[in-house]
């Protein structure tokens, strides 16, 4: 039987052109597309694959939290992430909430097909380029790592959601948070990375290729 597949990326044109490349593989068969996390939540609970390709800088939740939430919901679907954000924190925090793979969107149609199989029968799966980085950023002097490592998840995905442009009650609403705790997120944001304001905040994300500048 073959490996059923849910694809989630907010890119139409990626995600066209990866289930392009899955479809060459004659034992996966893509079964569903998402353009959000709380889409890819959705279709797991009413149709659970057997693998979720999935990104981590999404509208909404994001994949971090779509992958927690998935995990939980459906311990037997494998998510892998596949997406741009190689460095440290990002790979562990997925690794955390729950994902069995990680692998870069650069990497080549074969690896990723490795990667779907290896997982699939109940392996996990981490690409040599972020394996590398992970292995290098333990070995750096302590002054010297990201400063993304002094956030929590919950505080790296509201920094996401912000950065994207949602302001309080959109993150309230998406989290089920209520606006005051929101705010106090926003705060520690603030201080824990030394800058004012939104503005400061996304400059910060740009320069720590959280997301690309525009």
């Amino acid at each position: 039987m073959n490996i059923r597949l849910l694809l989630v990326d907010d890119h139409d044109l990626f995600r066209s052109g990866m289930k392009s490349v899955l479809e060459s593989a004659s034992d996966i068969d893509v079964v569903g597309e998402a353009s959000d996390g709380e889409s890819a939540v959705e279709f797991v609970r009413a149709d659970p694959p057997d693998i979720v390709l999935m990104d981590i800088n999404m509208p909404g939740i994001g994949g971090i939290e779509a992958t927690r939430r998935i995990a939980h919901m459906a311990p037997d679907v494998g998510v892998i992430a596949v997406t741009a954000l190689t460095d440290d924190p990002f790979p562990n925090q997925l690794l955390d909430a729950g994902a069995r793979g990680y692998v870069s969107k650069g990497c080549q149609a074969e690896e990723l097909f490795k990667a779907i199989r290896s997982v699939h029968i109940g392996n996990h799966y981490i690409s040599n380029d972020v394996a590398q980085k992970l292995a290098l950023s333990k070995m750096v002097n302590q002054s010297e790592e990201s400063p993304l490592k002094k956030l929590s998840p919950r505080e790296m995905q509201v920094m996401l959601m912000i950065v994207q442009g949602q302001n309080n009650q959109q993150i309230s609403d998406t989290l089920y948070l209520s606006p005051k705790t929101v705010s106090t997120y926003r705060h520690r944001l603030y201080e824990k990375l030394d800058v004012v304001n939104d503005v400061e905040l996304t400059h910060f994300a740009i320069r720590h290729n959280v997301i690309e500048s525009q």
